[in-house]
C-alpha cells in the first residue's frame, strides 16, 4: 500500500488494518515453515506495509502530543 492511501485512513482504520496485516504475518511464518508458501515476496509486502502503519500512527501520535504541549 501507498503511503498517501494510508495517510487517508483515520487511526482506527489502520489499526484494523495493522491487527489483519500482523495475523496474515503470522499465517505466513506457518506456512514457510510448513513449507507450503508459494508467493515470499508477500511476507516483504506484509513487513513494509506493517511498517508503513506503525510509522504514521507514530507520526500522528506525535502530532497530537507537540499540540498539547
Amino acid at each position: 500500500m501507498k503511503a498517501a492511501d494510508l495517510r487517508a485512513k483515520t487511526d482506527d482504520q489502520l489499526k484494523e488494518e495493522l491487527m489483519a496485516l500482523k495475523k496474515e504475518a503470522f499465517n505466513l511464518r506457518f506456512q514457510t515453515a510448513s513449507g507450503q508458501l508459494e508467493n515470499t515476496a508477500r511476507k516483504r509486502q506484509v513487513r513494509r506495509t506493517i511498517a508503513g502503519i506503525k510509522t504514521i500512527l507514530g507520526e500522528r501520535q506525535r502530532e497530537t502530543s507537540a499540540a498539547k504541549a
